[in-house]
């Protein structure tokens, strides 16, 4: 989803299933060209849904719903060859998966929609909720700003939806769900989520006006979609004949994980987890959409917790008083102020203070305010930003040496590479024309907003792979 859908309709329409599936044989075997052969039988759709909630693993509950034909189509062999001759790659990606699979399935399950479908975050995003890509697509389900905005996600200097694993799934199913309704075919709504409406129209257009075939496998589109669908299906073919491939994927218990918990306002993610008893780390790696120390002011409310402390969680918190669920305050600067005189007279560090404004040098400015720790505040300076530990999605071309077409992959772990501080007269234009890239760009790594003045003597942060050699960023 990488390019601007252009949307028609105002409102998503939750589409119907067909009345039946194929369940297939569980012990497969395996024929030439790395395709299996299976037995089909007819089974109406409700009954091996309800039959699949009896499997103890989710991967095999994905299997005993799978039946999406599988195209005998050169890159859906390529794709399939690629993931059989590195196994590693869906064995991670399965540890991965761990916390939210179950989650996804359920909302699949409740929607009736192809549970093929509930595989597209490892083709967008490996299954990392901290993903972004260099067209400015962030999360799990890897949306754009104006698509999230769209349908209904959040994103501010608090808190970014797309990174919020349960908000995504729902939003990223509210777009399949419309695209599906557009063009009443997945291989097109699907072209359509990476692609955008307006360029599959265009691609099907071209066909109809010259008498050419409007099947996906005959429109021309971008490279990068004409692999994504492929991929899909090469994934889709892999994990319901696991076995038979010597694929092992990390069994995932077929039951919740998690637990979403609305905590009715603001609240300290150090709070929330001295109240789980459990450590902020982990609390925020379950919570990647909170850029910040806390949640954010205006909602969402919404905290994920392991099941196993959801209980004792809501009781701990329905017994601490709201004005003990933050940690922060804030303080209006004065004349005269500097960071340091500010930190000594409140009992903190610059570093804390720099920590909870996302601020880089030493400049403040009078009448504007500062976040401010309370004496007792956990806030740990190294965990606090998610934004900071996105890693950047690259798509990897056909190697012309082999012939093989490589999956989309997460990259490693991105840092600052380089960082300007604003002069008199920068706009987020000038400098993204400068360093080659977007607003957008600039605007996600600094978490900052559109509406954000640039302030002179800021330091705007720049990201890159830490794989790319070249000095250009991004």
């Amino acid at each position: 989803m990488k390019s601007t859908i252009i949307l028609l309709a105002a409102s998503v329409i939750v589409l119907t299933g067909c009345q039946t599936a194929t369940l297939n044989d569980a012990q497969p075997t395996k024929l030439a060209n790395n395709k299996v052969n299976t037995k089909q039988i007819n089974v109406p759709r409700a009954l091996v849904r309800q039959q699949s909630k009896q499997a103890d693993d989710v991967w095999e509950r994905i299997r005993m719903q799978m039946d999406m034909p599988i195209p005998d189509e050169f890159l859906v062999n390529q794709y399939r060859d690629w993931f059989i001759h590195h196994p590693e790659h869906l064995e991670q990606i399965s540890q991965r998966a761990k916390p939210f699979l179950y989650l996804i399935v359920e909302e699949f399950d409740h929607r009736d929609l192809p549970i093929e479908i509930a595989l597209l975050p490892i083709v967008e995003s490996s299954f990392n909720p901290l993903a972004y890509s260099k067209a400015d697509a962030s999360g799990l389900w890897q949306f754009t700003l104006p698509m999230a905005t769209h349908f209904g996600l959040n994103m501010n200097w608090w808190y970014d939806g797309r990174k919020d694993v349960p908000a995504a799934t729902s939003a990223a199913l509210d777009m399949l769900e419309y695209l599906y309704q557009k063009t009443n075919n997945w291989y097109y709504a699907l072209a359509a989520y990476n692609a955008g409406e307006g360029r599959l129209n265009q691609a099907i257009k071209y066909n109809q006006e010259r008498g050419l075939s409007t099947d996906f496998w005959a429109l021309n589109l971008p490279t990068e979609t004409k692999q994504y669908v492929p991929q899909l299906l090469a994934i889709a073919d892999v994990i319901k004949n696991a076995q038979a491939y010597g694929i092992k994927l990390q069994p995932i218990p077929n039951k919740p994980i998690v637990e979403v918990i609305d905590v009715g306002g603001q609240i300290d993610l150090a709070v929330a987890a001295k109240l789980a008893k459990m450590p902020v780390s982990h609390l925020q790696k379950l919570n990647p959409g909170f850029n910040r120390w806390a949640t954010s002011p205006h909602g969402p409310h919404q905290l994920v917790v392991p099941v196993s402390k959801a209980q004792k969680f809501k009781q701990a918190l329905a017994n601490t008083d709201v004005n003990e669920r933050v940690q922060w305050y804030k303080y209006i600067i004065q004349p005269g102020d500097n960071i340091g005189i500010i930190a000594k007279r409140h009992q903190t560090t610059v570093a804390k203070i720099k920590h909870m404004n996302d601020i880089n040098g030493d400049k403040i400015i009078a009448g504007e305010f500062l976040y401010m720790p309370h004496t007792q505040s956990q806030v740990d300076p190294d965990t606090h930003l998610p934004a900071v530990k996105s890693v950047l999605i690259t798509v990897n071309q056909p190697n012309n040496a082999n012939n093989i077409v490589k999956p989309m992959a997460v990259s490693a772990v991105v840092s600052p590479t380089a960082d300007h501080t604003v002069k008199h007269g920068d706009t987020l234009w000038s400098i993204a024309k400068v360093y080659n890239v977007s607003v957008e760009q600039i605007i996600y790594w600094n978490n900052m907003l559109h509406k954000d003045k640039l302030i002179v003597g800021k330091k705007l942060k720049f990201y890159q792979s830490s794989t790319h050699k070249s000095a250009q960023v991004l």
